[in-house]
């Protein structure tokens, strides 16, 4: 009998020694609080002492925020009459200074004449205007990445919201193309296409899927959400999520972002349907399983006009937390926020919440970063109806190993 019982206490101790990660803790700091919408944020080193700064694309500026001091500098103003809609912010040469690119003349209601792209060249001093180089592009410019690509060039990924000529998402598939730097950024940058199929496709992302040095793709879209692989005949999709055989309820995702549980398990994270309610999780199906789509994990149906998502290990579990950001865009009186969702398994089964922002923040955009470099990732978030630049320094205790 004692024998028994030490074996079943044995068993138990490694589940009695698990606790839950411990709960996050942010101290949020206004960077601006007269923004026009703020349509894209990211974070990169700007000028190169190694500083992670912030930059905004707003309705009628290009700006960057230097890091600490949140001094704004103009990069570019009024580009196109409509407005500027997204920005892909990379260090494309290794110098510690980051390139932009920027998506605008934006008009999702003008699927024949809309939309622009430019590179924007820098001055040697990086606080003055920069010079933009207009690029190709179609109609309704709406998200654009830059991507490594298999040949170790740079290419610009630029992902429009409709085909051409379409009337509300139906007709002509959306040209996901891929422009190619040329080695004088200033002239003829050969265009890719990489898939004229979907519909709606509201936003994507650059993946390294199996480790490799260049870039796939994840997109969402009307009809669900895929992965974009590059092969030696082109690209070719894979549905990951979405209607096909007898799932007929998926309407749509609007964002996609990747993430992990422990080292090898991988998830995406998305909002359903496009400006939806719903924040959802996809784990990949199980071993021997007949289904070839993704898992549905549902993490919170109390969204309004969810719009933005991030992974990453903020907690330093070891596994990706989730944050979504909603703007309630035209609803008056209805709560805005932030939310983090922390895995408490490794099968992306249970899940729990934490309110970030309650009511300060309608989440246009949000990224994540290591702002003040101590080594834990902050959220740096830009509000629509809130006007304002926030960025959420994370002050979680980090855990016993990691200090």
């Amino acid at each position: 009998m004692k024998a028994s019982r030490l074996s079943l206490l044995m068993f138990l101790v490694p589940f009695l020694l698990q606790a839950d990660p411990v709960e996050p803790r942010f101290r949020a700091v206004n960077v601006d609080t007269n923004i026009a919408i703020g349509y894209g944020i990211a974070a990169a080193d700007i000028d190169g002492d190694g500083k992670r700064d912030i930059i905004l694309a707003d309705k009628n500026q290009i700006v960057w925020y230097k890091n600490p001091t949140w001094k704004k500098y103009v990069i570019a103003e009024k580009l196109t009459e409509l407005d500027h809609v997204c920005i892909a912010v990379e260090d494309l040469n290794g110098d510690g200074k980051a390139e932009i690119a920027v998506g605008a003349g934006w008009n999702p209601g003008d699927t024949l004449h809309s939309g622009a792209a430019f590179f924007l060249f820098p001055p040697d001093d990086r606080t003055k205007p920069w010079a933009p180089v207009p690029l190709p592009h179609e109609p309704t410019v709406h998200r654009m990445h830059w991507i490594r690509s298999s040949a170790g060039t740079h290419d610009l990924v630029v992902v429009p919201l409709h085909g051409r000529g379409n009337k509300n998402g139906e007709g002509e598939g959306v040209r996901i193309e891929a422009l190619r730097m040329p080695a004088e950024k200033s002239v003829n940058w050969r265009v890719e296409q990489i898939d004229s199929s979907l519909h709606m496709t509201h936003n994507f992302q650059p993946v390294r899927w199996e480790g490799q040095p260049w870039h796939e793709l994840l997109v969402a879209a009307r009809e669900g959400m895929f992965h974009f692989i590059k092969g030696a005949n082109g690209w070719r999709r894979e549905q990951l999520v979405g209607n096909e055989g007898s799932e007929t309820n998926f309407a749509g995702a609007g964002e996609i972002r990747e993430g992990r549980l422990g080292e090898k398990r991988r998830f995406i994270a998305t909002v359903e349907p496009m400006h939806g309610f719903q924040a959802v999780v996809y784990t990949p199906p199980a071993a021997g399983s007949p289904r070839h789509l993704w898992e549905r994990h549902l993490l919170d149906d109390q969204l309004v006009d969810g719009h933005a998502v991030g992974c990453g290990d903020l907690l330093g579990t070891g596994s990706d937390q989730v944050v979504v950001g909603w703007r309630a865009m035209n609803r008056p009186g209805v709560k805005v926020g932030i939310k983090l969702f922390t895995p408490l398994d490794e099968a992306g089964g249970k899940w729990r919440t934490t309110l970030v922002d309650d009511n300060t923040m309608a989440c246009e955009d949000l990224c994540l970063a290591d702002i003040d470099g101590d080594g834990r990732l902050d959220i740096v978030a830009a509000g629509r109806g809130t006007h304002n630049v926030v960025v959420y320094f994370n002050e979680t205790p980090k855990p016993a190993a990691a200090k």
